[in-house]
């Protein structure tokens, strides 16, 4: 396991014989050994905020991590660890509104029954429960789910996951939004301004206790750093953009219910 923002790295280097050393040119094998790699052999990671129930800070479960505690920022695919209160460096490149039809978990498969898109009517076939869900008449319920795709910039590397807000948390989701919609920049020729596109700006994503008359939880808190400063990096973050623009980056959210615990509130 690796722990950000200042724990200890369980990860060490050793230099064995026949190991490949600095010594090796290994960027004249870029991109070598991928022929066969497409979208649907890879898995774009989730970024999960750990809550009280989540398996990775329940002991005895199979993915129980020691280090792991709740309010620490979570990766589905690389098991990282970020440090909630101090956060992690994003860039917002692709947003997708989606709504999502699921049946209770008791009731056997986690994976989606439909996903329908942003314009699809079926809220309006729904009614909402003592619970908070919105049921249909078969009994599944639908959750409107809002999905930030990002790229993670660490010192030294960038990597690509998502982010799914639903529930309390799509007010975060609208808030995030409202702040790149409400971002202006002046113009080099002096004249006016202009929205910068969302791939081009630095945010922090940090954690937060939630209360309300249900229970506690962590949720996003999202801030504006600005500009980013590295053109490779927004090159990199604009081609994840074309990328999720033309539906060629697969998302299973199914694996993302198995990983961490489905808050109730």
């Amino acid at each position: 396991m690796i722990v950000k923002d200042g724990q200890q790295s369980q990860v060490a280097v050793k230099k064995e014989a026949g190991a490949v050393t600095n010594n090796v040119d290994i960027e004249s094998f870029a991109d070598a050994g991928f022929d066969n790699v497409d979208s649907k052999s890879l898995a774009l990671p989730f970024l999960k905020v750990l809550g009280q129930l989540s398996p990775q800070v329940t002991q005895g479960d199979s993915q129980f991590n020691p280090e792991a505690r709740p309010g620490m920022i979570y990766n589905t695919v690389t098991d990282e660890l970020y440090d909630g209160a101090k956060g992690m460096k994003v860039i917002p490149c692709f947003y997708k509104l989606e709504y999502i039809e699921w049946r209770d978990r008791d009731k056997g498969s986690v994976a989606p029954v439909n996903v329908y898109p942003a314009d699809s009517d079926i809220m309006s076939k729904t009614t909402r429960d003592e619970k908070g869900k919105d049921r249909l008449e078969n009994g599944n319920y639908i959750e409107e789910t809002a999905s930030h795709y990002v790229t993670i910039v660490e010192p030294e590397k960038s990597s690509t996951a998502m982010i799914t807000m639903k529930s309390t948390q799509r007010k975060k989701s609208k808030k995030w939004n409202s702040m790149m919609m409400s971002l202006r920049q002046k113009r080099k020729d002096g004249k006016g301004f202009f929205r910068p596109a969302p791939f081009t700006q630095l945010y922090t994503l940090k954690t937060v206790l939630e209360k309300n008359n249900l229970g506690s939880w962590y949720g996003w808190e999202i801030e504006h750093v600005g500009t980013v400063d590295s053109e490779d990096t927004i090159k990199g973050a604009f081609d994840f953009y074309e990328s999720c623009k033309k539906g060629a980056v697969r998302v299973n959210h199914g694996k993302e219910e198995q990983q961490v615990e489905k808050s109730p509130f």
